[in-house]
């Protein structure tokens, strides 16, 4: 079986996933091939993506592409572009109603194999918290983000593109005026 495989049979959390308001099952959606040029590094599907089967394909892929200034074909080709959450199932919802965060097991149990199969990416995306703690070992998404320069041009912090954030992005004009250009700037180089 070949890692991709064996990801997507993987049934670790069923027993949490059943436990959740959502009582739903694994579904680990795998979107990676030896070689891309681009990492992102996410946190763990939502509901839509559960559903879908493919990464991002929901209000914040749409954010992420735009801020990436790439359209969905080449967002989605597998070449190019390897997705990697922290955990490839959706976590389910809390009692209110509320993400629950990405298992840890899921990167403990998958991370460093993946990350050796694919190699060294010209670019890595860290989208959310939980990719910063793993990769950089940050503790603060906005103090990660403001100091984009300290990582560029390999690594780019990002917040999660959530319209759940929309506030922070208000918040810090900075993000939009001076880390989205050069963002896209390095996904075309990546590219």
């Amino acid at each position: 079986m070949s890692l991709t495989e064996d990801i997507r049979a993987c049934r670790l959390c069923a027993t949490d996933f059943g436990a959740t308001a959502t009582a739903h099952a694994p579904r680990p959606v795998v979107w990676f091939r030896p070689g891309a040029r681009i990492l992102i590094a996410g946190q763990a599907p939502g509901a839509r993506v559960h559903a879908s089967g493919r990464p991002f394909t929901d209000p914040s892929g749409d954010r992420l592409r735009n801020w990436m200034g790439v359209d969905e074909a080449t967002f989605y080709d597998l070449d190019r572009i390897a997705i990697v959450p922290m955990a490839f199932c959706f976590p389910g919802y809390d009692a209110k109603g509320a993400d629950l965060p990405p298992p840890a097991r899921c990167a403990r149990t998958w991370r460093e194999r993946i990350m050796a199969e694919l190699g060294t990416p010209a670019l890595t995306l860290l989208v959310g918290g939980a990719a910063q703690r793993w990769h950089l070992g940050a503790r603060n998404v906005t103090q990660t983000v403001a100091g984009w320069q300290n990582h560029a041009p390999r690594v780019f912090p990002l917040p999660h593109p959530s319209w759940r954030n929309t506030a922070w992005l208000k918040r810090n004009p900075w993000f939009e005026a001076e880390l989205i250009p050069a963002l896209r700037d390095r996904v075309k180089e990546a590219l």
